[in-house]
C-alpha cells in the first residue's frame, strides 16, 4: 500500500478521516478503528460486490459480519431497497453499536448512509466509495437519501460516516463512462468556488481521462478538502453548503423526467452545469465566455453539455419546483459570476429557465 493522504471534516466531536491512497480496502490499520461494536453489514451492489467484497471481508474477521448485495443503479435508490437493509440488520441482530459500511458508488453510500441515519434512531457507517463521482462528492458531508417517482433524495436525513476510505486502485476497474460522470463533480469544485483548480483541469483533463494515478489522487484530495471545509463551515446547508448543488437543480430534475438509468448522475449535472451558466449569462450575472469555457472543459473530459432531445419542458420546470433549496414555492437556484464565483439566486424568473431549458 501506498502512503495514504489523510483529511479531515472538523465537526466537533463528529469530526471524522477521509483516507485517499492506494490498497486501503485491504489495509485495516487505517481505518479499523472506526468501527464500532460486534456487528457490521457490508452493504454493496452485484458490480461492486465481486471485485472488492472479499478483500474488505478479510479485514473484519472479528465481528459478527453480514452482507448485502444489491441491484446496480440508481433505479434501486428506494425505500424498498432500505426495508432491505433494514431487514438485513435485523436479521444480524444489530444494536446500536453496529455498523454499516457502504461499499460501492454513489448510490450504495447514499442508501446505506440513510438506513444507518435510520436504524435505531442512528448507528455508525463508514463510507468506501468505488467511483470516482463518490469518492469527490457523494461520500464527503453526510448527505443520505433515496429516491420517489417525484424525484431525486427528497427522503433522506443528514447523518456523517465515522470515516471516509477511498482506495484510489479501485478506480482502475471503473468503465470509462462512469470515470468521465465523475469527472463532472471534480469540475464543478472548480467552477464554483476555485477559477484555479479550474485552470489546472484545463491543463491536466488529458491526465485525468487516462487515469494517472499521481494526477487524480491530486484532483481527489483537493475536491475532497474544499468539501470538507464547506461542510465544517455550513453541515446542514443554510448557505454556503448549497453552492455544492451548482448544476444539481437542472440535472436532478433531467434525471427524473428522463428516467433514472437513462443518465448517469455526473452526465446529468454537465449538462445542468452548462444550462446554469447559460442563464446566469441571460440574467446579466456573467460574461457568456465563462460559459462557453466550462463546455469546451466537459466537452474535453467526453461528457455531454446540452439537453436529450424530446424532454417535456414543462415536466422539467415541474420537477424542478420540488427542489429542496426552494423556499415557499420560489425558485432558488445556484448560478454564478462566472468561472469561480457561484451564488445562491433566489426568485428565478421561471420563464428564464424555460428559455434555457428550451
Amino acid at each position: 500500500m501506498s502512503a495514504a493522504r489523510e483529511l479531515r471534516v472538523e465537526l466537533g466531536a463528529r469530526s471524522y478521516p477521509i483516507w485517499i491512497g492506494a490498497g486501503l480496502l485491504g489495509h485495516a490499520a487505517a481505518w479499523r478503528g472506526s468501527i464500532p461494536g460486534r456487528h457490521v453489514l457490508i452493504v454493496s451492489n452485484e458490480v461492486v460486490a465481486p471485485l472488492y467484497l472479499e478483500r474488505v471481508r478479510a479485514q473484519l474477521h472479528d465481528v459478527a459480519l453480514s452482507t448485502l448485495v444489491l441491484p446496480d443503479g440508481e433505479a434501486h435508490k428506494t425505500l424498498d431497497s432500505a426495508a432491505r437493509v433494514f431487514a438485513a440488520l435485523a436479521a444480524l441482530g444489530a444494536s446500536r453499536d453496529a455498523c454499516i459500511v457502504a461499499l460501492g458508488g454513489g448510490v450504495i453510500g447514499d442508501l446505506a448512509g440513510f438506513a444507518a441515519a435510520c436504524w435505531m434512531r442512528g448507528i455508525a457507517f463508514v463510507q468506501m466509495p468505488t467511483t470516482l463521482l463518490a469518492m469527490v462528492d457523494s461520500s464527503v458531508g453526510g448527505k443520505t437519501a433515496v429516491d420517489l417517482a417525484q424525484g431525486k433524495n427528497l427522503v433522506g436525513a443528514f447523518h456523517q460516516p465515522r470515516a471516509v476510505v477511498i482506495d484510489t486502485d479501485t478506480l482502475a476497474t471503473l468503465p470509462l463512462r462512469e470515470l468521465r460522470a465523475g469527472l463532472a463533480e471534480v469540475i464543478k469544485y472548480g467552477a464554483l468556488g476555485d477559477a484555479q483548480f479550474f485552470a489546472w483541469l484545463e491543463q491536466h483533463a488529458a491526465q485525468l481521462l487516462a487515469g494517472d494515478a499521481d494526477i487524480t489522487a491530486s484532483a481527489i484530495a483537493h475536491c475532497c478538502a474544499q468539501k470538507a471545509g464547506i461542510v465544517a463551515r455550513d453541515e446542514t446547508e443554510q448557505g454556503e453548503r448549497a453552492l455544492l448543488n451548482f448544476g444539481h437543480t437542472f440535472g436532478h430534475a433531467l434525471e427524473t423526467v428522463a428516467g433514472y438509468g437513462t443518465l448517469l448522475h455526473g452526465e446529468a449535472v454537465a449538462v445542468g452545469m452548462c444550462l446554469a451558466a447559460q442563464l446566469a449569462t441571460r440574467m446579466g450575472l456573467a460574461a457568456a465566455s465563462d460559459a462557453a469555457r466550462l463546455q469546451r472543459l466537459l466537452a474535453t473530459c467526453g461528457l455531454p453539455t446540452a439537453l436529450p432531445a424530446g424532454l417535456d419542458t414543462d415536466a422539467l420546470l415541474a420537477t424542478m419546483r420540488l427542489d429542496k433549496k426552494n423556499l415557499s414555492g420560489r425558485l432558488r437556484l445556484i448560478l454564478w459570476r462566472g468561472i469561480g464565483a457561484a451564488e445562491i439566486v433566489a426568485d428565478v424568473d421561471a420563464a428564464a429557465i424555460r428559455a434555457v431549458l428550451a
